[in-house]
């Protein structure tokens, strides 16, 4: 066994510990829990988010347990990284690697839970949000600020970036899922407007979200909305052929 463990949180260790080797006993459980397994406990007031990774297939127990970094280490090491570099995301506590013969058996990884007003999917499945505009360009502002940091979130999807209402009208952002992420020294324009093309199928979305990146970036706004667009219509016709396969795949079986 692997474990490591925030000092913020030393003086809860033993409980993250006995939350993890129960795990499967106790805890809410958080999500659909299809890929990986979130649970939530409760401790001194304070809830703990505990994701258990699923169970690698046989080149992946020896691939993290000699050549790759856990999903869960990456998760740990990055949440750290992001709050060093003054970007959101709930506080990691800590994360746990079991080992057998072949090589990583399962993984945790413990952060704090943060209760959330939103995420930008709602923006894509609601279009008469309340503000929705404002929080639109405040995100495009927290994206825009990840990239001059050099901060590559590889799996800036709608679902993986909490919001939170801090006033009448400003919002704080929170990454989650963050086991995918790489660090540059700097981002071409192509590797940003790459990033952002899984966020939404919308037209009208893109078009405000160029708008605001252009007013930061001082790159021509059209110059942005076509290079996003064109990034965003080959993701989702990639990904909805993907979709067709697999439905095709299905019913043969």
């Amino acid at each position: 066994m692997k474990y490591i463990l925030s000092p913020s949180v030393k003086s809860i260790e033993n409980q993250i510990l006995i939350f993890i080797s129960e795990f499967k006993y106790r805890g809410q459980l958080f999500g659909d829990g299809k890929r990986n397994t979130i649970k939530l406990f409760e401790i001194d007031g304070r809830t703990i988010n505990i994701k258990s990774f699923k169970v690698p297939n046989l080149i992946n127990k020896i691939a993290y347990a000699y050549f790759r970094k856990s999903k869960a280490r990456r998760s740990f090491e990055y949440a750290t990284l992001l709050l060093k570099k003054g970007i959101g995301t709930p506080e990691p506590m800590a994360y746990l690697e079991n080992y057998n013969w072949i090589g990583l058996k399962d993984s945790y990884y413990a952060s704090e839970h943060l209760q959330c007003d939103l995420t930008y999917r709602e923006l894509v499945e609601i279009p008469n949000y309340p503000d929705h505009e404002n929080i639109l360009r405040q995100f495009t502002r927290f994206s825009y600020n990840l990239h001059q940091k050099g901060i590559e979130f590889k799996d800036h999807s709608p679902g993986n970036t909490l919001i939170k209402k801090v006033s009448e009208d400003k919002y704080e952002f929170f990454l989650v899922d963050l086991n995918r992420m790489e660090f540059h020294k700097s981002m071409s324009f192509e590797l940003r407007m790459r990033n952002l093309c899984r966020l939404t199928p919308l037209k009208e979305m893109v078009a405000v979200m160029s708008n605001e990146y252009s007013k930061l970036s001082g790159k021509p706004e059209n110059v942005i909305f076509e290079t996003l667009w064109k990034y965003t219509y080959d993701f989702q016709e990639k990904y909805y052929r993907k979709k067709r396969i697999k439905a095709k795949i299905k019913f043969w079986k």
